[in-house]
């Protein structure tokens, strides 16, 4: 997959292209079917199917106060969208300028005159441009007059076919939702991979050697959504592609802390000895074992982590 950054730097196919737009967000099943559709329209048409997305999730800069914490940065979504089959990736940095630019233009610049397209699939309920007013109508009425049809597709479910309703929905929103809640079955359903963090190995207060179970305390951006604070089983990556199996702590360690100012992701490997620090870590969530607890005491909570350590082994084993 070809990525561009600069709306200039296009290469203006000459047998136009097949576009879908959005954040794309976590890139879940419901981004997918549109990609699948985008892909089956350009190899039938002999185009280019290609993704306009952002650098940032557009409401960081429209709305910061109530922006949602991502559930991939720029980085993996790209790698996921490069994983679809898509033939280019235009990714648009959207400044405060562009967020006040109004919807004609940007399908002029974007869609026209950079991507050359022929066809255009996006949600029936997309929006765009400036306090969003482009919508699907818009779109249609520009295509006819600038040589592109448009296509509105209905959100889907898992599966993907059209969502029978609300909950079924296979969306960022309801992911993030489903994280939230400490529902992680459903979120990486919808996801279709576990959810995965991206982060350095900090230093700690190595409290977790002391208990015996030596932990990487995975220091994750602000703006990334976690899951619901618990005990989970999941896999570790480190920088070579290595992989272990992992009991990972995500919480405020009530046992030590009468009050926290945030959530700690720490990930012990199993069957691992090594020095992590300063490390880039993938961290992915398979399943949640349990709620975070406070202990009486030191050897109940060894105890415990333990049996985490176990129940977490079976899991992936």
């Amino acid at each position: 997959m070809q990525v561009l950054h600069e709306v200039g730097a296009c290469s203006r196919p000459d047998h136009g292209s097949v576009v879908t737009i959005g954040a794309y967000d976590g890139v879940h099943l419901g981004h997918q079917a549109v990609i699948g559709a985008v892909r089956g329209r350009a190899a039938a048409g002999g185009m280019d199917s290609a993704v306009v997305t952002f650098d940032r999730h557009p409401a960081s800069v429209v709305r910061p106060e109530s922006a949602p914490r991502l559930l991939t940065d720029l980085e993996q979504k790209l790698e996921l969208l490069s994983q679809t089959g898509l033939d280019r990736c235009l990714v648009v940095a959207f400044v405060e300028a562009r967020s006040k630019e109004p919807a004609e233009e940007f399908v002029q610049e974007v869609l026209v005159d950079c991507l050359a397209a022929r066809v255009v699939i996006v949600g029936e309920d997309f929006h765009f441009g400036h306090q969003r007013r482009g919508n699907v109508e818009l779109l249609r009425s520009m295509g006819a007059e600038l040589g592109f049809e448009v296509e509105g597709l209905p959100l889907v479910d898992a599966s993907g076919a059209p969502a029978g309703d609300e909950e079924d929905k296979a969306s960022s929103t309801a992911i993030r939702h489903a994280l939230v809640a400490g529902d992680l079955d459903r979120a990486n359903h919808l996801l279709g991979r576990p959810h995965e963090v991206r982060g350095l190995v900090a230093h700690g207060d190595a409290r977790g050697r002391e208990l015996g179970f030596p932990t990487a305390n995975v220091s994750v951006p602000g703006d990334i959504l976690l899951p619901a604070d618990g005990i989970y089983a999941g896999w570790y990556e480190r920088p070579d592609g290595e992989i272990h199996a992992t009991a990972i702590s995500l919480g405020r360690r009530p046992t030590f802390y009468e009050e926290a100012h945030a959530s700690l992701l720490e990930a012990h490997l199993l069957d691992f000895t090594g020095d992590l620090y300063d490390e880039p870590a993938r961290v992915r969530f398979l399943a949640r074992l349990r709620g975070e607890v406070k202990f009486e005491g030191i050897d109940a909570l060894v105890e415990q982590i333990a049996r985490d350590c176990e129940d977490a082994r079976a899991i992936l084993r």
